[in-house]
């Protein structure tokens, strides 16, 4: 059985949060959470609280934490804020705030 949790309209850039991502994939769900937290990339904080969402999730269903681990981790592109910088001689310029929906499955490993 596999449990999911979503983090949808995150504010990090797709390609900063899937650094992160790919760190943990399949890792167990305790040592996962020790690499977030030591982690210094600002991406971790929002990755951990989905895992902890998945987890969370698993426990409600009765699920064995001790055996869980990632079974799947995904970052899709979410929708671009578009703001502007005033720069000189009245022009301005296109600031790109790019946003996430981050993905994280957790299963029982099997015995």
């Amino acid at each position: 059985m596999a449990y999911t949790a979503s983090h949808r309209f995150c504010r990090i850039a797709p390609r900063k949060a899937r650094l992160v991502i790919d760190m943990i994939r399949g890792l167990d769900v305790a040592s996962a959470l020790s690499t977030l937290d030591f982690s210094p990339r600002r991406g971790a904080a929002f990755v951990k609280v989905v895992l902890k969402s998945a987890i969370a999730n698993a426990e409600e269903r009765d699920a064995d934490i001790g055996s869980l681990f990632v079974k799947a981790t995904s970052v899709d592109e979410g929708p671009t804020l578009k703001r502007f910088q005033p720069k000189d001689r009245g022009r301005s310029h296109a600031i790109l705030k790019r946003t996430s929906h981050i993905h994280v499955t957790v299963a029982e490993r099997k015995a």
